[in-house]
C-alpha cells in the first residue's frame, strides 16, 4: 500500500528508546508536515512508534494516581529493545543509571521510514527500516509483504519480542502477514512467547507481579497500572472491568466483526485476569 517514504537517520544519544520506539531525524524536516502533528524538536527529530507492534513497557507511569514509572519483566523488554537497535546498525550500546543512553556507536545510524500518519502524542507511526531506499525523498512507496519483512516491525514480530497490537489504520494485507509471523513466533516458543500468560490468565497479587513476573500484552498492563494508580493502594480488581468500560478503548474482533469494547474481552475473576482473544484477532480504533 502506498506510504510517504522519509529517509534520515536514527540518533539514540540521551534518548531512553525502548522495543517499539525510537528517535528518527529526516534529512528533510519539512517531510514532517505530510503527517500532520508530528512533535519534533530543534534539529527535526521526532519520536516513532512502530506500528504494529507493542514491545514490553521499558518505562511506563501512570498519568494520575500514586504509582511512579514501572516497567515490565525485564528480560524481555530489554532484548526487544537491544535487538531494535542492533537490527538498525548500533554496535555499542551503554546506558546510565536512569536508563538513558549514555554511549552509542555509531553516534547515528541510516535510515528510513514509510509512514502516513502522526498519532495523538505526536509520534510518527511508521514502519522502520535500517539504511537507504532507492527512491526519491518524500515519494509514494507501495509497501507489500516482501518490503514488510525487511522492517524491523516485522523483524520483532518473527524473533517473538513483540506483540501483535494493530490499529484500523494499518492496511489489512500488512496486518495479516504481520499475523502469521505472529503465529509462527508463538507456535515455536520464541521470545516472550516462551512465557506468555495474556490469555491463560494471571493472578494480581501486587505490583511486583505485574512488573517483575507476568509477562502479558502491554496494553493490558498499562490499563492495570492506570486503574491501580488509582485504587488507593488496594489490589482488588473488583472494579478493573468498569474501569476499562470508561476507558473507551474500542475494539474490531476480527474473527467475529463485532466493534465493542476492550473491556468485552477481558475477563476478571477476583484477582486472576486474562484476555479471551488473541492479540492478533483485535483491531484497536485511534483516539
Amino acid at each position: 500500500m502506498p506510504m510517504h517514504l522519509i529517509q534520515g537517520s536514527y540518533r539514540i544519544l540521551k534518548t531512553s528508546p525502548d522495543g517499539d520506539s525510537i528517535r528518527f531525524y529526516p534529512d528533510n524536516p519539512e517531510l514532517w508536515k505530510k503527517l500532520g502533528r508530528v512533535r519534533a524538536n530543534r534539529l527535526g527529530g521526532a519520536q516513532l512508534r512502530l506500528d504494529g507492534i507493542d514491545a514490553l513497557e521499558t518505562h511506563y507511569q501512570p498519568r494520575i494516581g500514586t504509582i511512579g514509572k514501572q516497567k515490565q519483566p525485564g528480560k524481555y523488554a530489554q532484548a526487544a529493545c537491544s535487538e531494535l537497535l542492533s537490527f538498525l546498525g548500533f554496535e555499542t550500546v551503554e546506558r546510565d543509571r536512569n536508563d538513558t543512553i549514555a554511549i552509542a556507536e555509531p553516534e547515528q545510524v541510516p535510515g528510513y521510514i514509510l509512514t502516513r500518519y502522526a498519532d495523538a502524542y505526536g509520534r510518527g507511526v511508521a514502519f522502520v527500516f535500517k539504511g537507504h531506499f532507492d527512491a526519491a525523498d518524500g515519494s509514494e512507496v507501495y509497501c507489500d509483504e516482501s518490503l514488510l519483512q525487511q522492517s524491523a516491525n516485522y523483524h520483532l514480530l518473527a524473533t517473538g519480542l513483540a506483540y501483535p497490537t494493530f490499529y484500523s489504520k494499518l492496511f489489512p494485507d500488512l496486518r495479516q502477514e504481520m499475523t502469521q509471523a505472529t503465529k509462527q513466533a508463538r507456535s515455536q516458543a520464541c521470545g516472550l512467547w516462551s512465557a506468555d500468560c495474556t490469555q491463560a490468565g494471571f493472578i494480581v497479587a501486587d505490583l511486583e507481579s505485574l512488573t517483575e513476573e507476568w509477562v502479558i500484552l502491554p496494553k493490558l498492563f498499562r490499563r492495570l497500572l492506570d486503574y491501580l494508580a488509582i485504587n488507593e493502594g488496594s489490589y482488588d480488581l473488583g472494579g478493573f472491568s468498569q474501569y476499562l468500560e470508561t476507558r473507551r478503548d474500542r475494539i474490531l474482533i476480527l474473527s467475529q466483526g463485532h466493534l465493542t469494547g476492550f473491556d468485552y474481552v477481558v475477563e476478571v475473576e477476583q484477582n486472576k485476569v486474562c484476555l479471551t482473544t488473541a492479540p492478533e484477532d483485535l483491531v484497536f480504533m485511534e483516539k
